[in-house]
């Protein structure tokens, strides 16, 4: 609460109550949404590369794809909150209902409002492109529903980081850059492999931050069925994979040499590492989780530049 002053000097007290839009926003995760800015940054690289790049067909791919991901995270955040999975959580992404920001039926409108948009720009692409959109689209939507919701949702059974990999890695890489060429080429998939490691990170450190909550809960995340010591070891599997495959794909030729350039996020990823190999407080690995999301985006970031300036220089010399 802060106090005011009224006309009369008697004292007034306003409430610190985020805004509605304050609230939307932070329902819609925003430090998560380089999920979506680093795949399609990765398409356009390669597209422009392969001179197929194409401004309009981008900017509405990009559209639909934050507002399927800003769906995905109003979905989780209503269906967790119904399956009381929050209920024992000290920090988190969202967690909107649970300190009554929003109601659990706006949230679950925004969610509808949010898939049925993105789906339609889906729609209209897929007339620009060809029938891959289409299964790469309807596999797209079938995971952000049941990522949490239905009989048997992902996040609950173990499958939250393979379907986050397969889908936020290869596949959005894929489809962003499918939409521009009109054509299969495997280079997206391949490029999408240490996206995909990366943002499946994302993921692994909110659920071993999370893992005594979910435990209590029944929600079996990877991290609750592997246990504590298991679970650190695939997050340093998952950072580390990202940077080995940035290598690997140098070696073989399809990433440029310039891309090399993630390695300044290294000193980053290994203090992070080092976070969620030896904290058990709930604060630090909710920054470590925070950080993680930007470790991705910065990783992402200089993965495109990196290349960008591999492009610079094939077209000057």
């Amino acid at each position: 609460m802060t106090v005011f002053a009224n006309d009369d000097g008697s004292k007034r007290m306003a409430s610190s109550q985020p805004s509605i839009f304050n609230a939307w926003y932070r329902a819609a995760r925003p430090r998560t949404l380089t999920a979506t800015y680093v795949p399609l940054g990765a398409a356009a690289a390669l597209a422009i590369q392969n001179r197929v790049f194409n401004v309009p067909l981008f900017v509405l791919s990009l559209i639909a794809a934050l507002l399927l991901q800003i769906a995905a995270n109003l979905i989780n955040e209503y269906f967790d909150f119904r399956r009381g999975a929050e209920d024992l959580k000290q920090a988190g992404q969202g967690m909107i209902l649970k300190q009554g920001l929003l109601t659990p039926r706006q949230v679950l409108i925004g969610a509808v409002v949010t898939l049925v948009a993105g789906s339609l720009i889906g729609l209209f692409l897929l007339t620009q492109s060809g029938p891959l959109l289409l299964w790469i689209g309807l596999g797209g939507v079938l995971v952000v529903i049941a990522y949490t919701a239905g009989p048997f949702p992902l996040a609950y059974n173990g499958l939250g980081e393979v379907a986050v990999f397969i889908f936020m890695g290869p596949l959005m890489v894929l489809g962003a850059y499918y939409v521009m060429a009109g054509a299969f080429d495997p280079q997206p998939l391949i490029v999408g492999v240490p996206i995909g490691f990366m943002v499946a990170a994302i993921l692994h450190a909110n659920n071993v931050r999370d893992i005594d909550a979910d435990r209590a809960v029944n929600k079996r995340t990877l991290a609750v069925l592997l246990g504590l010591r298991a679970a650190r070891i695939e997050y340093q599997l998952l950072v580390g994979g990202a940077y080995v495959m940035v290598a690997l794909l140098i070696l073989g030729g399809v990433m440029p040499i310039t891309t090399l350039v993630v390695l300044l996020t290294v000193p980053e990823a290994l203090k992070l590492v080092a976070i969620i190999n030896t904290s058990r407080d709930q604060q630090l690995l909710h920054q470590a989780q925070g950080r993680t999301a930007k470790l991705h985006g910065e990783f992402g970031f200089w993965l495109v530049i990196g290349w960008a300036a591999w492009l610079a220089l094939d077209l000057f010399i």
